[in-house]
């Protein structure tokens, strides 16, 4: 599986282009020659894997960065519907699990390309707000905490913010 990925993938990268590894949670930048350029520990859905608007799961398959929003926002910046709030939040590095699921410093959104798997009616990832982003609940990340999205911690996704291009691939596998 993880082969025919990487062939999918190399064919149709002109850029660096990543791998969400759900069972690992880790997020994984490889290069165009297929070198890991960088990895990150992650956090996706505490629900697990799907594809359901409102389902608040994790959805699979291949997707693309349609959006990079949060240029220049300082670390822990607090985004609601995509707009900066000009917040900044508290930034927990314990267990702590807060009831909000805050998007902080970079997002990363997500369009998914394959018809009937993460794009269509009722399954789009694009109008699900699935997101790469940042989180206030740092120490949570390694472990599935998120709503659907793929949580990164602030500085990390800062870093990835800057190696990637609008239109980079990511592909979200189990």
């Amino acid at each position: 599986m993880l082969i025919k990925i990487f062939l999918l993938l190399f064919i149709q990268s002109i850029t660096n282009y990543i791998v969400v590894d759900i069972s690992e949670q880790l997020l994984i930048v490889y290069n165009t020659k297929n070198s890991i350029l960088k990895s990150y520990p992650i956090s996706t859905s505490k629900y697990g894997i799907g594809n359901q608007a409102n389902s608040n799961k994790t959805p699979l398959g291949k997707h693309i960065v349609a959006n990079k929003i949060g240029y220049n926002a300082p670390l822990g910046t607090i985004f609601k519907a995509r707009i900066n709030t000009g917040e900044i939040a508290t930034i927990y590095t314990d267990k702590t699990d807060k009831q909000e699921d805050l998007v902080t410093s970079r997002i990363l959104w997500l369009r998914g390309v394959e018809n009937g798997t993460n794009s269509g009616e009722g399954i789009d990832s694009f109008k699900r707000f699935i997101y790469i982003h940042g989180t206030n609940e740092e120490g949570l990340i390694g472990k599935p905490a998120s709503h659907g999205c793929v949580r990164m911690n602030n500085k990390d996704v800062i870093e990835l913010f800057s190696l990637i291009e609008k239109k980079t691939v990511v592909y979200i596998q189990e």
